[in-house]
């Protein structure tokens, strides 16, 4: 049986009394588009800090590719791109020289050709030779990512990527990311934005205050947590049949009814022209991942 691209095994970090991860257990397989989401402080930063060995934890092991980061560090590391949430850069060097030290740190020389096409696909070849302090915070962000992907690693980490970016660079970033994931790479995406966790995550671990509360595939959370969802607005007058007001919920004048299949719709419609009411607005929504996250933590695990 192959290793996972990830293991973490009773994973405990605090600092001071605040206990940041507390006995995480989590496995991501190779290949995988993996999303970890929590409210702010709920540990996703010291986890991937503590994955990047730059956190000790204080109980617990974890391993990138079958290699224990803190008993085999260096090689762990390797396998290991990071993309982290702060604007961190030096200021006295160009974008290709950033990435031809940041190659050097990982004992790589000659490496100008995959540099060249990072530039390409994040839209950074025009910048190449600009000095880092120059740049925008959105071209920052964009040579991040690139330091990330230099060496090549096969466990990409992305904590808040596209935090404060334009919709040009996330989809930029998207495009690229998913080709590499295509290849072969894992990758692990902490995000604010729900929309782009759900299109792109296949499975999701949800943090709170340092515990994972839940842990599925994409649709089984959505099935689990949400449905479909018929909103009608009947016409000024009109009564909602007293059967239909027990299974529907009226909010600001628009009833709500919750259905799993389409063909639900239809007896609804039909009891309402049976009653002689008007259908005014009618809209149908699917299951959201933002529902999901609110009942989880509200504190229902999954």
């Amino acid at each position: 049986m192959n290793n996972p691209a990830i293991r973490v095994s009773g994973v405990a970090k605090s600092f001071g009394s605040v206990r940041a991860l507390d006995g995480v257990d989590l496995e991501v397989a190779a290949g995988e588009f993996f999303g970890l989401l929590g409210p702010n402080g709920a540990g996703k930063t010291t986890l991937i800090s503590a994955l990047a060995g730059l956190a000790r934890p204080d109980a617990g092991k974890l391993e990138v590719m079958g290699l224990d980061v803190q008993a085999d560090y260096r090689a762990a590391r390797r396998q290991l791109g990071v993309v982290p949430q702060e604007l961190v850069f030096d200021p006295f060097f160009s974008v290709r020289e950033t990435l031809r030290i940041q190659s050097g740190y990982f004992g790589i020389r000659g490496n100008d050709d995959w540099i060249d096409e990072i530039l390409h696909n994040l839209d950074l070849t025009a910048k190449a030779g600009a000095n880092m302090r120059t740049l925008s915070g959105g071209m920052k962000r964009r040579v991040l990512v690139a330091q990330a992907l230099v060496h090549r690693p096969p466990v990409i980490v992305l904590d808040e990527p596209t935090a404060g970016v334009d919709v040009g660079l996330r989809q930029t970033l998207w495009r690229f990311i998913r080709r590499l994931n295509a290849e072969g790479h894992t990758i692990v995406l902490t995000t604010h934005y729900l929309e782009e966790a759900e299109s792109l995550c296949g499975r999701i671990a949800m943090l709170k205050q340092g515990r994972i509360v839940a842990l599925d595939t994409t649709p089984n959370l959505l099935k689990r947590f949400t449905a479909h969802s018929l909103r009608l607005r009947l016409a000024t007058g009109a009564e909602m049949p007293p059967a239909l007001r027990q299974r529907g919920q009226e909010h600001g004048g628009a009833w709500d009814f919750a259905f799993e299949r389409y063909d639900e719709i239809a007896p609804i419609l039909a009891a309402l022209t049976a009653a002689g009411c008007t259908v005014e607005d009618m809209e149908i929504g699917k299951p959201d991942l933002e529902d999901v996250f609110v009942h989880v933590m509200q504190g229902q695990p999954a």
